[in-house]
């Protein structure tokens, strides 16, 4: 997702200090964009990180090994597991 390819009808509004207005006024012509657009780029950039780091799972051999043994490998549905998805069922409602 680009800055330009966003609807610019939504608005986020925040407060900040002269230090940190100037700072960011004067990274922004560095990169001759408008507040708004370095902004925009800013926050896009750091929320896709953010999303990535939350979102993608990365294992060593050992773990990713294990991660796929017990993928083509299952757990049996013994008595203990049944009775733990059935309590689940009872406790969590999904709406």
């Amino acid at each position: 997702m680009t800055a330009t390819t966003i609807s610019t009808n939504k608005r986020i509004n925040i407060r900040l200090n002269d230090e940190a207005k100037n700072a960011i006024e004067r990274a922004a012509s560095f990169e001759g964009k408008t507040v708004s657009k370095f902004i925009l780029a800013s926050a896009l950039a750091s929320a896709e990180q953010a999303i990535h780091e939350h979102e993608t799972m990365s294992l060593n051999k050992r773990d990713s090994e294990a991660f796929f043994n017990a993928l083509s490998k299952p757990a049996k549905f013994n008595a203990k597991l049944l009775s733990a998805f059935e309590e689940h069922g009872q406790r969590v409602t999904t709406e």
